[in-house]
Formats: structure tokens, C-alpha cells, sequence
């Protein structure tokens, strides 16, 4: 378990995290969103003892990340797959922390095998790839077995066979009692992998809900209902008291409610449907609602500015 309280980090007069308070519990895997800035990484940081917070408190287990003795066996993390020494085999870089720790060395040929990597293993991490240096990362958070994972933006690089195995694998580690923490820009990615969600923006938490209440409260639900004959629907549904919203093209929107009785209404009057399906807003959607206040940095659509010259079009 993850605890954090009251979390706060400032740079100069700038205010990267802010009160920030939550818990990650072991048995699900808990998503991590924000926009661009919204101090993600800091806050991770500040997890791992890599940051040291200007106030407020996090315990890994009960216990600060510094007090904990061989940390690999408490909490493995990725947080940069670059930051491996190129001149190290994959062997040799996942050796020297399971010295570090305490692990023996029959470990790390196991969690090579576990992340595909076996085959390079006597390889330097310099000629890896994306992909395989993502690889890599993950073996090292997997390395001490530990009870607690934390990974940031994990899929990074890998392809789509990697991208369903490690989501496979968060999946089944929260299956079996560990706290399983991750952070991604990839909506879609995310809302297959996670059960619950801890969102920020502005270094403020936004939202500590799970993954259907999240998308619930900040979305809009409604049925959807196409019919070739819109007309006599239209007074059927106003007769039964439904407030419907026409669309176009012989559709109509009714918002909450069930389809079973719209489509039994129907029924009754032997009025043929097209289409008649319950709509919900995907978990992108929902987020873009949620963040919109909270972005800090606004793309820009159309031409650039006439005064950026002609030097910015020939770049």
C-alpha cells in the first residue's frame, strides 16, 4: 500500500504538487492521470525518496522509502527506461541491483525470462531499442518480487504484442494481492488496464474514484434511437412522457434512463427500429471534461502566426 498525505512540493514560487492526499491499495491496478504538468512525475519522484517533499508525507507499507532496507524487495518502480548505463550488458545492469539489494543472482535470469529478454542478455543496453530498454525497465522493477509496483508510462515503445503483455501482466500481479500504481497518456490503454483512478491537475487532486464512477460523474449518458419513421416515435415517446432530442437522419438522444423500455414502447406500436443502444462517453472523453481548467499547455490549431516569418513555414 501507497499512502500519501497532504503531499506538497514547491519550486521557488512555483507549486509543483499541492496537498495532495490518497491512498493506493493492493488487489487493483490504480491508474494515474493528469495533463502535461500536472506533477505526475514529481509526485512519483517524492514516492521513491528521489524528491524530498516541501510538506506533507508518504509511506511505502507504513514506512518512509529511505527506512526501507533493500527497497527492491518493498516497491520496484520504472520510471525512466534510459536511465541504464550503456555500457552494461542487460545481465550485468540488473546484477548490479540485485547486489545491491540482497537478491540472488538466480533472480535475474528469471525475470529476463519474464520480460522476453533472455536472448540479449549478454548484450549492451546501448544497442537496445526502444522497446527493449522499456523491457528491461520493467525487469528491474520486477527484480526484488516486491509486493508494491509502480510504473510510468510503461507501454512506452513497445509493440502491440508487447503493449497486451504488460497489461496482461499488471493485471495478473494485482490478481495476486500486490499494489499496482501506473501512469499513462494513453486513454484507451488505460481504460483497459485500470480498476481505479487517481487524477490531478495543477499538482491538486481532481478525482480518486474508480474507473465506472469516474467515467460516470464526468460524463454524459443517454440512449440513442434511429427509427424509419421518426414522426410517429417522436409522439409515442412525448405520450409516455420522454423528453427526446432529435438528431438528424431519424435518430433521436433520450438522456438516462433504460433502452428495454423505450424499445418495448416500440414494440407496442409496431414501430420499426434501426438502432437502439445506450451510450456512455469513453474514458478520454471523460478526462478532457474533468482536466479541461487544469491544462497548462494549450495546443494551437490553424496557420502559425503571420509574425513567427517566413523563416518558421521553409523550416
Amino acid at each position: 500500500m501507497i499512502e500519501v498525505e497532504g503531499l506538497t512540493k514547491r519550486y521557488g514560487e512555483k507549486v509543483a504538487v499541492n496537498g495532495l492526499t490518497f491512498t493506493v491499495r493492493p488487489g487493483i491496478v490504480t491508474g494515474f492521470l493528469g495533463p502535461n504538468g500536472a506533477g505526475k512525475s514529481t509526485t512519483m519522484r517524492m514516492m521513491l525518496g528521489l524528491d524530498r517533499p516541501t510538506a506533507g508525507d508518504v509511506r511505502i507499507d507504513g514506512r518512509h522509502y529511505a527506512r526501507l532496507r533493500d527497497p527492491l524487495k518493498y516497491i520496484g518502480a520504472l520510471l525512466d527506461a534510459k536511465a541504464v548505463h550503456g555500457g552494461r550488458t542487460a545481465f550485468n545492469h540488473l546484477l548490479c541491483l540485485a547486489q545491491s539489494n540482497g537478491i540472488p543472482t538466480s533472480r535475474v535470469r528469471e525475470v529476463l525470462d519474464t520480460v522476453g529478454l533472455t536472448a540479449v542478455a549478454r548484450q549492451k543496453a546501448k544497442g537496445f531499442s526502444l522497446g527493449m530498454g522499456q523491457r528491461l525497465g520493467i525487469a528491474g522493477a520486477l527484480l526484488g518480487d516486491p509486493r508494491i509496483l509502480m510504473f510510468d508510462e510503461p507501454v512506452n515503445g513497445l509493440d502491440p504484442e508487447g503493449i497486451h503483455w504488460i497489461r496482461t501482466l499488471m493485471k495478473s500481479l494485482a490478481a495476486q494481492g500486490r499494489t499496482v500504481f501506473v501512469s499513462s497518456h494513453l486513454m484507451s490503454e488505460m481504460a483497459l488496464t485500470a480498476d481505479h483512478l487517481v487524477v490531478i491537475g495543477q499538482g491538486r487532486l481532481l478525482a480518486d474514484l474508480s474507473m465506472p464512477d469516474f467515467i460516470a460523474r464526468n460524463s454524459r449518458a443517454y440512449i440513442r434511437i434511429r427509427t424509419p419513421q421518426p414522426e410517429r416515435l417522436r409522439d409515442v415517446l412525448h405520450g409516455a412522457g420522454v423528453t427526446v432530442v432529435e438528431t438528424g437522419d431519424g435518430a433521436f438522444e433520450v438522456e438516462g434512463g433504460k433502452p428495454e423500455p423505450i424499445g418495448e414502447l416500440a414494440a407496442e406500436h409496431r414501430i420499426v427500429l434501426h438502432e437502439l443502444s445506450p451510450r456512455q462517453a469513453s474514458l478520454e472523453e471523460a478526462f478532457m471534461r474533468l482536466t479541461a481548467e487544469s491544462v497548462e499547455y494549450h495546443s494551437r490549431s490553424g496557420p502559425p502566426p503571420q509574425q513567427w516569418g517566413d523563416g518558421w513555414r521553409k523550416g
